[in-house]
């Protein structure tokens, strides 16, 4: 919905970005603001351009909404990626505490049009979610008077640190777009997206200063300029001035830079059988049964779509996003949806066979094992169930901070991470702790809670944002090494080989590794020859019948062979995140990527790469 405010020949409005509420002095350097704000009565408006908080935990986002609720007169709010990625509630709680994470208004006679950008619970490059896309289009294709200049607002740079600029941008270009304002740089930098002006404005934090700082805008005689405002201190002078005038994209003859999919063509082994293209994201892995490919999205809905076809089959819908990846045993199909509840469905035609609640967004994947369905939540619990009615069967309730990943069943025990630093092994029987470990750090981030732990030889492998790689007694939870490589900067991507012999790590540097399971320290045994850019996806690697599957953080599926380390395929689907590759039969695998594209790809094993 676009609501209107007053016109007039020239106008003011704050500038506010990076909060980061849950820092140091956030808070107040917010208050201060806020206070600053109200004293002046010349501000029209406040636009706030994400990274309200520093965590995106409830606590942060319900003080950020206290401290603005302060504001005087009206403020329009975007989350950023520290808003999105460590949510405990799946994102859900920015837009149910704020009311939305999109704005659209006039004033002046301009549009003011603003999305959200993850990555939402998963590590990697930023993204306007899909479903603001389709939201953005609406917006923009529905304005009364199309030649209205419009001013765009997200957190992100408009450029390749968004996996998908380009998509917003030529939404944009579509109509008089005169500026586009974000953050996530902390500083005040006047840049150019393919041809569109821009302005970064700084973080409100103080850092090292004794006060923090926000922008203020006028918009006058066809242009907009920008003085830093210190709260209750002074304002400095004019830093930048961007002229506002319509560029008349459609005559534009300039090309920009878009992303290559041209390593498909290197690769004739491999092609599309069926593509699926949602219009919400698609925030985690796939699941398959009885001829059908079950997903899910973050519109809340788990559907099926056909092996074969890639037709939807059924669908059922929640209450909430889901980033949860299903799992599917027999007839049952299991999944964690961000409404705070544990659904089973059949996987024939998606009816409900039962559900269960949790008091939190229940974001872990489901495990299943011997008919026991294993999962944790973001309510401090760790929870099994029966299979086929949904009985609880044990309930562990000393979770530190919620949970994401999808546990390990293993010699009886379940293990998992959470992002409260805490890594768990329980009874599988009763739900008993077992043992706990913590990494030590005071920071959450580096939590090694998003990573698929894998077990071999009495011993559990983890890796975290740390960069350390670590090896703990499975028995006793004690460290038998622990490692951090300057030179093979390990992050959250892992697997275990088919051998057990080896567990897969990819590098923030694009690089896939093998490290021994039973040397006494982090031993390099296999290295692939495969070479990505920077990557930070923390999709599992996957092996199947003698293949390495390695995802990416922009859409690309790898082949590796599990004995030579060469590269049998690559294949970009998007230039999206890229959610674990799910082997299917007949030399088939199904990926699946957070832009909300579905591929089933058929290979054949030569090495093809001309």
């Amino acid at each position: 919905m676009i609501t209107s405010l007053s016109k007039g020949q020239s106008f003011k409005f704050a500038f506010v970005s990076d909060t980061h509420i849950g820092g140091n002095t956030a808070e107040e350097d917010l208050q201060r603001t806020v206070n600053d704000i109200n004293a002046n009565p010349a501000l029209s408006f406040v636009v706030l351009s994400g990274d309200i908080t520093e965590f995106g935990s409830d606590e942060e986002l319900t003080l950020a909404k206290q401290v603005l609720d302060g504001l005087n007169k009206p403020w329009y709010i975007v989350p950023g990626n520290h808003d999105s990625n460590w949510s405990e509630s799946g994102s859900n709680s920015f837009r149910t505490i704020f009311g939305a994470e999109t704005f659209a208004f006039t004033h002046g006679g301009y549009l003011f049009a603003g999305t959200s950008s993850g990555p939402n619970m998963r590590m990697g490059p930023g993204q306007v979610p899909r479903e603001n896309l389709v939201w953005l289009d609406s917006v923009l294709t529905n304005m009364q008077d199309p030649s209205m200049p419009v001013i765009y607002i997200n957190h992100y740079p408009q450029d390749s640190s968004l996996n998908n600029w380009y998509d917003a941008i030529d939404l944009l270009k579509k109509r008089n777009t005169q500026l586009i304002l974000h953050g996530h740089g902390h500083g005040n930098r006047r840049f150019t997206y393919d041809g569109i002006p821009s302005v970064m404005g700084r973080s409100n934090l103080r850092a090292k200063d004794p006060v923090g700082g926000y922008n203020i805008l006028t918009i006058e005689n066809g242009a907009a300029s920008f003085e830093e405002r210190n709260p209750m201190e002074q304002t400095q002078k004019k830093w930048v001035e961007v002229p506002l005038q319509n560029h008349h994209y459609e005559k534009e003859t300039a090309q920009y830079h878009r992303p290559s999919f041209a390593v498909n063509k290197l690769y004739p082994n491999v092609k599309v059988v069926w593509e699926y293209q949602d219009d919400s994201d698609v925030g985690a892995g796939t699941a398959t049964g009885k001829g059908v490919v079950v997903a899910t999205n973050t519109s809340g809905e788990v559907y099926a779509l056909a092996k074969k076809s890639g037709k939807r089959k059924w669908t059922y819908k929640t209450n909430g996003k889901i980033y949860s990846t299903p799992a599917i045993a027999g007839n049952y199909v299991v999944v964690g949806s961000s409404d705070n509840h544990i659904y089973c469905l059949s996987a024939s035609n998606g009816k409900l066979l039962w559900k269960a609640a949790s008091s939190r967004p229940v974001l872990g994947s489901p495990a299943i094992q011997d008919k026991v369905v294993y999962i944790g939540a973001s309510d401090g619990h760790f929870r099994a169930f029966s299979l086929k009615n949904g009985q609880l069967l044990w309930d562990f309730d000393q979770v530190n901070n919620f949970v994401v990943t999808k546990p390990l069943f293993y010699k009886g025990k379940v293990y998992f991470g959470s992002w409260g630093n805490d890594f768990y092994a329980l009874d599988a029987a009763t739900g008993k702790l077992a043992w706990k470990w913590n990494n030590g750090s005071p920071n959450r981030m580096f939590s090694p809670a998003a990573c698929y732990p894998v077990a071999t030889k009495g011993k559990v492998f983890i890796v975290a944002p740390d960069r350390y790689m670590t090896s703990l007694d499975a028995a006793t939870g004690k460290v038998v090494w622990r490692k951090q490589m300057k030179d093979i900067r390990v992050r959250e991507s892992m697997g275990m080989s088919a051998d057990s012999a080896l567990v897969y790590v990819k590098t923030m540097d694009g690089q896939v590794y093998g490290v021994s399971t039973i040397a006494d320290s982090m031993q390099i045994d296999w290295k692939s020859k495969l070479q990505l850019p920077y990557e930070l996806v923390p999709s599992a690697i996957v092996e199947s019948n003698g293949i390495v599957y390695v995802p990416s953080h922009s859409g690309m599926a790898s082949a590796i062979d599990r004995r030579s380390g060469e590269v049998l395929w690559k294949y970009k689907v998007s230039n999206g995140l890229m959610n674990p590759i799910m082997p299917l039969d007949k030399k088939r695998v199904v990926v699946s990527t957070m832009d909300g594209k579905i591929a089933c790809l058929e290979y054949s094993t030569e090495i093809s790469e001309k």
